[in-house]
């Protein structure tokens, strides 16, 4: 059955449809704060390159630090959507300090690496425990199609969201641009205290079980190459995100406004790589469809470091960036996404899922604070060079694997 056919089947399924939409105002208030929090960073406490890198790290390394542990412990809970909501209402709570903060004249870079760390520790629990409650509403067949739907939602989020974020931040400030996104994890939390799925049964197995996890990927040619080829992108792509507002504002001299714009209206790309997953894996199968992936996200990014002349040729060099890469992003996530899904066993999908992301995610932070450190010392243009470059290597992992001949799920 078509895509097209598939998706009214499944947001008429309320529960679903619940889930979908919490998660879409969620998303949507995440992109205002990924927009809003830097800038405030900079605008608000001049942080420089090093402070930036720190900033991004800060909200990342809780992946390295807990992931591991969160996905041993949530996979012998019962309810793990229970846990995903406590996880939004303290994200919400967090996130609310940073304006009262900056009301009472407290708020320093100190205060935003704390909340930022304590939001990433809450957002491990939560994506650990996303996945069960996934498959606890989708069946296999469907997989592709929801993911789509999901990350159809997550591209009109970039679409809308950065706009309204650099909006926002020039009207109301960065602080008070960040409530949006605390209120919408209030309003995630309540979407899911209204689904009551069947959970799989949680994990009988003796022992806290750090390393199944890390040993079902180590065994899993699929898993193993797909983590390796990840790892390396986000290695790199994460020095890049540590520096490219930095860069933008100080070096393209582009107001947090029409920042904002560039980057939403380019993320119509994303909304393509939505609509476009589904009949590219019929076409072409899943395998060569996530390794075009792979180098279809991180290449356009060139088009970065390279950007000159006037405002116009920057805006439009960006806005060209921007697009290609949201529609390469798209396409990995829902295909890899998919794929991660069927191959993993429901018993252990927590700890999978926990130590895909200590590894993963883990590196992040590194990548954040080497892009700090390389841009300090040799330059922010030099380091957005290498950034780039060394992401499109990340797919070399894929070509030896068993990926390429995959053709469905």
């Amino acid at each position: 059955m078509t895509t097209t056919a598939l998706a009214p089947r499944l947001l008429s399924r309320l529960p679903f449809r619940r889930y979908w939409t919490a998660q879409t105002i969620s998303m949507f208030g995440d992109q205002i704060s990924l927009l809003a929090l830097p800038l405030l960073a900079v605008i608000a406490t001049q942080a420089g390159p090093a402070q930036m890198g720190a900033l991004t790290a800060a909200g990342l390394i809780p992946s390295l630090l807990f992931s591991l542990l969160a996905g041993a412990w949530v996979d012998r809970r019962p309810d793990k959507r229970r846990i995903m909501i406590a996880a939004d209402l303290g994200r919400a709570f967090l996130l609310l300090l940073i304006p009262l903060l900056y009301l009472v004249g407290l708020l320093s870079m100190t205060e935003l690496y704390v909340v930022a760390f304590l939001v990433g520790a809450l957002s491990v629990l939560f994506e650990v425990c996303r996945t069960t409650l996934f498959v606890s509403l989708v069946g296999k067949e469907d997989y592709i199609t929801a993911n789509s739907l999901l990350n159809g939602s997550r591209a009109m989020t970039f679409v809308a969201g950065p706009s309204v974020g650099g909006v926002l931040v020039q009207v109301l400030t960065a602080p008070l641009a960040l409530v949006a996104d605390a209120l919408s994890y209030l309003l995630s939390g309540l979407l899911l205290a209204r689904i009551h799925p069947v959970e799989p049964q949680p994990s009988r197995a003796k022992g806290f079980g750090l390393a199944e996890g890390l040993r079902f990927i180590w065994r899993s040619r699929i898993m193993r190459s797909m983590l390796a080829a990840s790892t390396t992108l986000n290695l790199f792509n994460y020095m890049f995100s540590a520096l490219i507002i930095l860069y933008a504002v100080t070096t393209l001299h582009l107001s947090p406004g029409l920042l904002g714009v560039v980057i939403g209206v380019a993320s119509i790309g994303a909304l393509a790589g939505a609509a476009l997953a589904g009949r590219m894996t019929a076409r072409f199968g899943v395998g060569p469809t996530l390794i075009f992936s792979y180098i279809l996200f991180p290449a356009p990014l060139i088009l970065v470091p390279l950007a000159s002349g006037d405002k116009t040729t920057v805006v439009a060099m960006l806005f060209a960036a921007e697009f290609l890469s949201g529609l390469g992003v798209m396409l990995l996530d829902i295909v890899g996404g998919s794929l991660q899904a069927a191959v993993i066993p429901d018993d252990l999908r927590a700890r999978v899922s926990g130590a895909h992301r200590t590894i993963n995610y883990g590196i992040r932070p590194i990548g954040a604070l080497i892009g700090g450190g390389l841009g300090v010392a040799i330059g922010v243009h030099n380091t957005l060079w290498i950034s780039t470059v060394g992401a499109v290597c990340a797919v070399l992992w894929l070509l030896l694997s068993p990926i390429p001949r995959i053709r469905t799920l």
